[in-house]
């Protein structure tokens, strides 16, 4: 192929381009999502009550996802040692998959379905929670952290894609989102940070005012 076949390639617009529809039918999805966690809020009230009850006492949060899911784990961790919106103290939160050192040695060394597992066994102890985010519900890695998890004695939360499945029914809670993969990942986003408003709440940190957070500008 010439170098001009290549330009003309890269710059000719797609015949019968589907515009906005495309978007409108992404979003479609993302209303249901957020529908289905309405019906889950009572249910979310009760991780973020729990988790600074937990957390308050001395214990800690491990979060663990792949790809878009890790991206939401980590959110949340930094929520939990940064703050949400109002000031308040820092909270022990650790996300497995951002210690980049960690998982490419435990992964080279005994393969990567291990990765978050051996983690959990050297940090996790009891009443600790360990939530696992993933669209699919069976990851392997993932599946080996829920148990490892349970034989450390810490609480093991999920958020998921269409469930059960087989990461739902090894945790001790979870929640399950019904749609596709794109919109599970941003319905976990909201579920995250309705768990830090009920989690602030519950501590009685102040909410920021509309329009801003307190303390600071991101």
């Amino acid at each position: 192929m010439t170098v001009q076949a290549v330009r003309n390639l890269v710059v000719t617009p797609k015949p019968e381009s589907p515009g906005a529809d495309i978007i409108l039918e992404h979003l479609s999805g993302l209303g249901s999502v957020v529908s289905q966690l309405e019906a889950e809020a009572g249910h979310l009230a009760e991780w973020g009550q729990e988790l600074c009850t937990r957390l308050i006492g001395g214990h800690r949060l491990l979060t663990a996802g792949n790809g878009g899911s890790a991206a939401e784990a980590q959110h949340l961790s930094a929520e939990i040692v940064g703050r949400f919106e109002g000031d308040r103290p820092p909270f022990s939160a650790i996300a497995l998959h951002a210690d980049s050192s960690s998982v490419t040695a435990i992964g080279n060394d005994y393969g990567f379905e291990e990765v978050f597992a051996r983690q959990v066994t050297a940090h996790a102890r009891p009443d600790d929670i360990v939530l696992l985010l993933s669209t699919s519900g069976r990851s392997p890695n993932l599946l080996r952290a829920a148990e490892a998890a349970g034989a450390a004695g810490a609480t093991t939360w999920a958020l998921t894609g269409p469930g059960p499945n087989p990461l739902s029914e090894r945790c001790d809670d979870w929640i399950g989102l019904d749609s596709r993969a794109s919109n599970v990942q941003e319905g976990q986003l909201v579920a995250i940070h309705a768990i830090c408003c009920a989690f602030d709440a519950y501590l009685g940190t102040p909410a920021a005012a509309p329009g801003g957070r307190q303390g600071g500008v991101r």
